[in-house]
């Protein structure tokens, strides 16, 4: 199982998003589905039956959409940075990633890549589309701006802190004479527990910054290991509900029990609506506490 899974909120046409998303990338396939059940729709204003979650692959890759609501909204604060081994493999993608949406840098040779682009798909998630070796693969990239300019590495540091396996693959920091701040991170690619992030600060007045449009769900064997994420993660920041939190960048976090999954996709949908209802409940997610609802004790 994926450790650490991205999860991207949108406002009931989430499993419309992910079938776009799965036609355009190789290696890709969907996974479950939940739905809203009376409480559930109830507490979050969402019709009955609507898709809840789903769960999908793109490049191999594990993803989940929530629809949420219009709480929250996508911002180029985190972008999704698609590495791409060929320029036909970029040129495809930028054409169906590009349509409907609007494009933040053109596509083209740049000095750290022979063909880059940065857009905005129709939905409004960002998108990093670059030629690299290997096979292709998704990364998502957390860009430091305004107030947290300048952390990307502290950031970094403090991630790896947390999770037993990390590593940092290269570092890159902006010199005298570039045009961010010097000394603080151009580009950096970093892992934990093997899955890719990359991190940059953005310096100069940008009109955004991290929302929980997309957050990140870390799965967790043991009511300690959710403990210890939920405290370490939320120090400095804001623990919410229902196993969300906030973390001291601004960056979102779901911390979640891998028996969730088992719980809300077993098919009895009692059971689920049970589990629900208890997991609405809560602050940090309690195991035991969900197991009770799943197994009516």
């Amino acid at each position: 199982m994926q450790k650490i899974v991205p999860c991207l909120w949108f406002d009931r046409n989430g499993s419309e998003a992910a079938d776009f998303y799965i036609s355009l990338f190789e290696n890709s396939q969907s996974g479950d589905t939940t739905h809203f059940d009376k409480s559930s729709a109830e507490a979050s204003g969402q019709p009955e039956g609507l898709v809840l979650t789903r769960t999908f692959r793109l490049a191999g890759r594990e993803f989940m959409i929530l629809n949420g609501g219009p709480d929250f909204q996508f911002t180029p604060a985190i972008s999704f940075m698609v590495g791409c081994p060929s320029e036909r493999e970029v040129d495809r993608l930028w054409k169906g990633l590009s349509e409907g949406g609007s494009v933040m840098m053109e596509l083209g040779e740049y000095p750290w890549s022979r063909k880059y682009g940065w857009l905005q798909d129709k939905y409004g998630l960002s998108w990093q589309l670059i030629l690299s070796e290997g096979k292709l693969d998704i990364a998502p990239c957390l860009l430091f701006v305004n107030d947290k300019c300048g952390r990307a590495e502290e950031a970094i540091g403090h991630y790896r802190s947390q999770f037993k396996r990390s590593d940092v693959a290269m570092t890159e920091r902006y010199g005298r004479n570039e045009p961010g701040r010097e000394g603080t991170i151009k580009y950096a690619k970093f892992s934990l527990e093997e899955f890719d992030f990359v991190a940059m600060d953005g310096s100069g007045e940008h009109a955004f910054t991290f929302t929980p449009a997309v957050s990140f769900m870390v799965h967790c064997q043991t009511q300690p290991e959710i403990d210890h994420f939920w405290k370490q993660l939320s120090d400095g920041g804001a623990p919410g509900r229902c196993g969300w939190l906030e973390d001291k960048f601004g960056v979102s976090w779901q911390i979640v029990p891998t028996a969730l999954g088992e719980f809300m996709t077993s098919g009895d949908r009692q059971r689920s609506g049970r589990v629900m209802q208890a997991l609405i409940k809560m602050d940090k997610l309690e195991i035991e506490g969900l197991r009770r609802a799943y197994e009516q004790v």
